[in-house]
């Protein structure tokens, strides 16, 4: 605890610059980083000067460019996926860009409550998505989730900080299922779901052989 406190302590001498650059650096971490309104709802509880929707724009502000710098990270893991799974996650990449608000709406539905924005973050990487949209529906998400924390913090930030406090299992447990999520995720077969509305994993193996979902391309999938 003395160290999160003297962390906070010099954080606190640089005003709103200190929390923006804090911000950036817990938002482009991938793991291990506690939800970013509670460091907020902390700052406030400390320094009640501090006004509630100039902490949640420079919250969200910072916020937003560590998932930026996030995802352009992520990018070079590509580099690591198969080739069919680079095909398979741009037919997805595809069918969102084609959609007018499917980034926008996506980014703003995880920033606005509490699904890991993190690991979505890696999966736009993995998608090279590019639209301008996900960073708007991200912002935008932010600011209204932090406002409304930081005003309520009274209330909700005790418990939130009990949970986290010298015990990261809850945030283990949501990154392990992030993780999870993003390997299901890449294991979609998202050309035969998109195009013929059937769910099937890509498989690789002989023991899917009398399973009954087959590829053209003779690709075993279950």
């Amino acid at each position: 605890m003395e160290v999160m406190v003297d962390l906070f302590e010099s954080v606190l001498e640089f005003s709103y610059l200190g929390i923006f650059f804090l911000l950036i650096l817990v938002n482009a971490a991938p793991l291990l980083m506690p939800p970013t309104w509670i460091i907020l709802a902390s700052f406030y509880a400390i320094d009640t000067s501090y006004d509630p929707l100039v902490l949640a724009l420079v919250g969200a502000t910072g916020a937003t460019i560590g998932r930026f710098i996030l995802k352009k990270v992520s990018t070079l893991f590509r580099k690591f996926v198969q080739k069919e799974q680079k095909s398979n996650l741009d037919a997805i990449g595809n069918f969102l860009n084609k959609k007018r608000f499917g980034y926008i709406l996506t980014s703003f539905l995880f920033a606005a409550t509490p699904l890991p924005s993190n690991m979505l973050f890696v999966t736009y990487g993995l998608l090279k998505a590019k639209s301008i949209g996900l960073y708007v529906g991200f912002w935008a998400g932010r600011v209204a989730s932090y406002y409304l924390m930081i005003s309520i913090s009274n209330i909700v930030l005790t418990p939130f900080v009990e949970l986290f406090e010298e015990r990261y299992i809850g945030i283990l447990i949501a990154d392990a299922l992030g993780i999870s999520v993003i390997v299901l995720f890449t294991c979609i077969n998202w050309t035969l779901l998109l195009t013929k509305r059937k769910f099937c994993l890509l498989y690789t193996s002989d023991a899917a052989d009398d399973t009954p979902c087959v590829d053209l391309g003779g690709r075993r999938i279950i």
